[in-house]
């Protein structure tokens, strides 16, 4: 009989072996390095092999390790398989699920779905990470990925559209006042512009008759935060090229006002990923079929909400 001890040093070594790192592997376990390293360490005594390279810069599979790592997914995969029949027959969704989310929108939009899921269903767990940055499904240890823009094709993830992501020129109507209007695209290079660190220092739009020109920017405030960008275009900063997602509810307040209204940005697709599997576990399925009912046909601070809330149905 496999004891409890056993099997958490197994789940420890597999996500060692993953991650690459004793510290991103005790994160995963919510353990620290060191109950990492020591359980990897009696895994090691018992099978009397050594299963990792070590050095102070690197950590990597011995042959033997690797051997065993195969197996060792093999198995916990099984054991996965098998919890999710269980509850597919019980029609009820069980096991962790890993999401990584991108910061703001996922904060904003993707959080209170997951939090009612996790009231629906007693025996669902999340485990939620937040980053921008494009991830490796297998060293990062996630079972679902929310990402905004194109996407590579790789074969190995499959996607589900969630929508898009229009972004708008806005400023507040008190630096409008003071500042006047904009009339034509050349007009937002005498303004001062609020920049997200991770675009660019130029704004491409598309003016009615579908010309596309470029504004080269005059900009005394940058950060690498679209939030920060939004916060100092409400305190009226300048001008900012923002997400609708994240200023509907300012513009239709009033507190924020469009810029250049009929002038398009970029639009970026909105998609749920994951890795190539099939079929997807019921308890990954419950989260995609949420994000699809609620995210489609029409976005959610497109039809006026303020942001999701647990309570909402």
């Amino acid at each position: 009989m496999l004891s409890d001890d056993r099997f958490n040093g197994l789940q420890a070594f597999v996500a060692v072996a993953e991650a690459g790192s004793f510290t991103v592997a005790g994160e995963r376990l919510s353990l620290s390095r060191s109950a990492v390293g020591k359980s990897i360490a009696k895994l090691e005594r018992r099978l009397g092999t050594r299963l990792f390279h070590r050095t102070t810069r690197s950590l990597r599979l011995t042959d033997e390790g690797r051997t065993f790592h195969a197996s060792c997914v093999r198995a916990l995969a099984e054991l996965e398989k098998g919890e999710t029949a269980l509850a597919a027959r019980k029609g009820a969704p069980s096991g962790r699920v890993r999401i990584d989310l991108p910061v703001s929108f996922g904060q904003r939009w993707v959080v209170p779905i997951l939090l009612e899921l996790a009231e629906r269903h007693a025996a669902l767990r999340f485990d939620i990470s937040f980053s921008n940055r494009r991830t490796d499904f297998v060293r990062e240890g996630a079972d679902l990925k929310i990402r905004i823009g194109t996407l590579g094709d790789d074969g190995t993830t499959v996607a589900r559209y969630l929508g898009v992501q229009k972004r708008v020129l806005c400023a507040a109507p008190a630096y409008l006042d003071r500042h006047g209007r904009p009339h034509r695209v050349a007009d937002v290079q005498s303004h001062d512009s609020i920049l997200d660190r991770r675009g660019t220092r130029a704004w491409c739009l598309t003016t009615p008759d579908g010309k596309v020109q470029s504004v080269n920017l005059r900009s005394r405030l940058c950060f690498d935060r679209v939030d920060a960008v939004a916060d100092a275009a409400l305190a009226g900063q300048g001008v900012a090229r923002l997400p609708s997602w994240l200023v509907a509810e300012h513009l239709a307040s009033g507190a924020l006002e469009e810029v250049l209204p009929g002038h398009s940005i970029e639009v970026f697709p909105i998609h749920v990923l994951w890795l190539g599997r099939a079929p997807l576990p019921l308890k990954t399925r419950v989260v995609v079929d949420a994000l699809v009912e609620r995210f489609l046909p029409i976005a959610p601070w497109e039809r006026g909400e303020r942001r999701l809330h647990p309570s909402h149905s």
